[in-house]
């Protein structure tokens, strides 16, 4: 049997009027941090110490370095929170990653890499949209829990 629809339907509205909610009242859409042993890791610091070697060929090899980009410049900006979290960049900083993804494109349309002293080096490459990311999540998560909140009168 095949069932046609008159109009694309979507599963997102039935999932945001449902009573059922996940175990950690975090919207999975929103949820832009993926799980990752890195907390594991720096906690140990006999596991770091093998660890960063590996890690440091990992983003060399990523390549996103020799165009000139930062790590956080490839997190996608399809999501409403890491939307926020552009809109909460400072202006220069937001100037310079707009100018690190134009010139990463113009790299990459003429099959060029980027001179070494123009590459980004590693101590360039900080996190500099996950910390208000994160913080966008937990304010979200934070509100969640508000909005769910049920007050109920004092039994005398």
């Amino acid at each position: 049997m095949i069932l046609k629809l008159s109009r694309p339907t979507s599963i997102v509205p039935i999932l945001k009027t449902s009573k059922v909610k996940a175990q950690s009242n975090v919207d999975y859409r929103q949820n832009m941090s993926a799980p990752s042993l890195a907390g594991f890791i720096v906690k140990r610091p006999w596991l770091k110490r093998w660890m960063m070697p590996l890690a440091n060929w990992y983003a060399d090899a990523a390549g996103y370095r020799k165009l000139g980009l930062r790590a956080d410049d490839l997190i996608p900006e399809e999501s409403d929170t890491v939307l926020l979290a552009l809109k909460r960049l400072p202006p220069k900083e937001a100037y310079d990653r707009v100018f690190r993804l134009r010139r990463a494109f113009q790299c990459s349309l003429a099959h060029q890499l980027l001179p070494k002293d123009q590459q980004t080096k590693p101590e360039e490459d900080y996190a500099y949209l996950s910390p208000i990311i994160k913080e966008i999540e937990s304010e979200s998560r934070e509100r969640d829990d508000l909005e769910a909140m049920v007050v109920s009168k004092r039994k005398k």
